[in-house]
């Protein structure tokens, strides 16, 4: 399945109705797509896997609240393709287009088929800026999935981006070792070694999207040296209870892959249905302190809206009003409400 305005491919029949004419609505608005892999992952409509890919009529619904811009990304972005909201690192965004797309995805209105990759002048221009500024130490490919670029383009970006002497270790964001397994060949994992330490983040929400593919896969990421990282959503139905994370946190440190964070959702327009209140996702977050080891437990992380960056949910950042609102503190001192 494939493409904003579309909701007719192949096996997609087996998981819901082609004809829905809400689903279709959906369709129009936010971009749909899934793979082989993730189909046979999924054992029936609405399970974990399902509810992260398949659209919904709740994704009509568009909160006050809700932003389509939701952790202020343009506030930060000097030239296309660049955040820059921390001094010592940046984002690189040099594709807006994904082999999945998330019902949940905070940037799900700047990302989808037809959307463009940068151009070679503004890839030139990208690098320039990191080029120029000495207090960038780190740069974390995202987008979009920056791995869509295929094993060519990969190796390129991250060689010009090691050759910058003063960027110290290199980060790539990705969904596809998980959701689509076959697309990490050979050669696009060899483009993966690298002279400076790449942290490859790998998103999964739930053990069931973990199959022996992907555990292929992970295999080979780390015989290429890459050093893994997990990073997940709390979804509402998909992984809101301590049964399912704590699956999910002991596999992934199983196959070596170091659960770093764990996300409360953020306020993207039409995913009200997966948000859960902030006090539940932190006591849920608690209960699995000294069930499991430190090496499984990642940290659970409040994006301020507006770009003004992450937070631990879990402390003395962020304090609940009587009212049932929260005053967070950023990075910079400054505080805001958060309800």
């Amino acid at each position: 399945m494939a493409a904003k305005g579309s909701l007719k491919p192949h096996d997609a029949r087996r998981i819901m109705q082609d004809d829905d004419p809400v689903l279709n609505q959906v369709a129009q608005r936010y971009a749909v797509g899934v793979t082989e892999s993730v189909l046979d992952t999924i054992r029936h409509p609405g399970d974990p896997v399902a509810l992260q890919y398949m659209p919904q009529a709740a994704e009509l619904l568009t909160l006050p609240e809700e932003s389509a811009d939701p952790i202020g990304d343009a506030a930060h972005s000097p030239v296309p393709g660049i955040v820059h909201r921390y001094p010592d690192r940046v984002l690189f965004m040099p594709v807006n287009i994904c082999a999945v797309y998330c019902r949940f995805c905070f940037r799900r209105e700047n990302v989808g088929p037809g959307r463009k990759m940068l151009k070679p002048a503004e890839t030139g221009a990208a690098l320039d800026y990191i080029r120029v500024r000495p207090e960038i130490s780190e740069v974390i490919l995202s987008g979009g999935d920056p791995l869509m670029l295929g094993a060519e383009r990969i190796e390129k970006l991250l060689k010009d981006i090691q050759s910058i002497p003063h960027v110290q270790t290199l980060r790539i964001h990705t969904r596809i070792p998980v959701a689509d397994p076959p697309r990490m060949t050979d050669a696009l994992c060899g483009a993966l070694r690298t002279e400076k330490p790449l942290y490859i983040l790998l998103h999964v929400n739930h053990a069931q999207e973990l199959s022996p593919a992907v555990e292929a896969v992970l295999k080979q990421l780390r015989a290429a040296g890459c050093i893994l990282l997990s990073q997940s959503v709390l979804l509402r139905g998909v992984n809101d209870n301590a049964d399912a994370l704590e699956t999910l946190l002991r596999r992934l440190t199983t196959l070596g892959v170091k659960p770093y964070y764990i996300h409360h959702p953020d306020m993207a327009p039409g995913t009200s249905h997966f948000r859960l209140p902030l006090k539940e996702g932190i006591a849920l977050m608690r209960s699995l302190r000294g069930k499991l080891s430190g090496l499984c437990l990642p940290a659970y992380m409040l994006d301020i809206p507006g770009g003004h960056g992450k937070v631990p949910a879990d402390s003395a950042f962020v304090k609940e009003n009587p009212d049932g609102t929260y005053m967070v503190t950023d990075f910079q001192g400054n505080t805001h409400l958060y309800s």
